[in-house]
């Protein structure tokens, strides 16, 4: 598995930090104000916003506005652009306020792999759809771990698409310097996993933190090779497996 790849390139929400619960719980309170505020016409449509299915299914590992797009047209909204925009932005404020709170941190097993791909020779790289992602992992004290990050704001710069594009993920390897076909992907989101089929990876690695009845499956049909509960499944007395 890892050891006979040349280059690892992991997502940061949900797989170096737990800082997934911190977006679900901001989703779900813009989500569910917009709810109240404009009920669907359809009643089965009114149920409030899931943090664990609807945040895997629509909003985990994209981008704000597409996150945000894709909610509102799963309950039937033929959503303006001012809409989507205004939802994202609250999303952002909410998300930044509890960004002031302490208690996000990185995995122990997320760590303990790196440590090991670095000891190991082998170049690591950090990418998300967040403009967040490189204060995240400096409050967590795992930024310079990673070789390079590729963050939200680095593409907007660069004008990549979202996952479930690859773009992203391929803009992380070609700065590590390793194709895609020698390279892995670990990510925990749906739209991730198939960012990472799509981008032609040689190894695509599912997390799956929610243990729900049936994400690992979710995350094998959307394109993972392998599904781990945490990343220190990878490692046998201390080395990637």
């Amino acid at each position: 598995m890892l050891r006979d790849v040349r280059a690892v390139v992991l997502d940061t929400d949900g797989v170096i930090t737990d800082s997934a619960r911190v977006h679900a719980a901001a989703w779900k309170t813009a989500f569910d104000a917009f709810l109240r505020e404009h009920p669907p016409e359809n009643p089965d449509l009114r149920r409030p916003f899931d943090p664990q299915d609807d945040y895997l299914r629509y909003v985990d590992g994209r981008s704000r506005v597409d996150g945000a797009a894709a909610f509102l047209a799963s309950r039937g909204f033929a959503s303006s652009a001012e809409m989507v925009q205004a939802v994202a932005a609250d999303k952002e404020r909410l998300f930044t306020e509890r960004l002031r709170e302490p208690g996000v941190d990185a995995y122990p097993g997320t760590v303990q792999l790196v440590r090991a791909l670095r000891r190991a020779g082998v170049p690591v790289a950090a990418a998300s759809a967040s403009r967040h992602a490189r204060e995240l992992l400096g409050h967590a004290g795992v930024l310079d771990l990673f070789d390079t990050l590729v963050d939200g704001g680095e593409a907007a710069r660069l004008g990549l698409p979202g996952k479930p594009q690859p773009d992203l993920f391929l803009e992380a390897a070609r700065r590590l310097g390793v194709p895609a076909g020698r390279a892995a992907v670990v990510e925990d989101a749906l739209a991730g996993v198939e960012a990472g089929r799509r981008g032609g990876f040689a190894l695509v690695v599912g997390v799956d933190r929610t243990a729900g009845p049936d994400t690992t499956e979710r995350l094998l049909r959307h394109g993972a090779d392998i599904v781990v509960r945490d990343l220190g499944e990878l490692l046998a007395g201390g080395t990637p497996t």
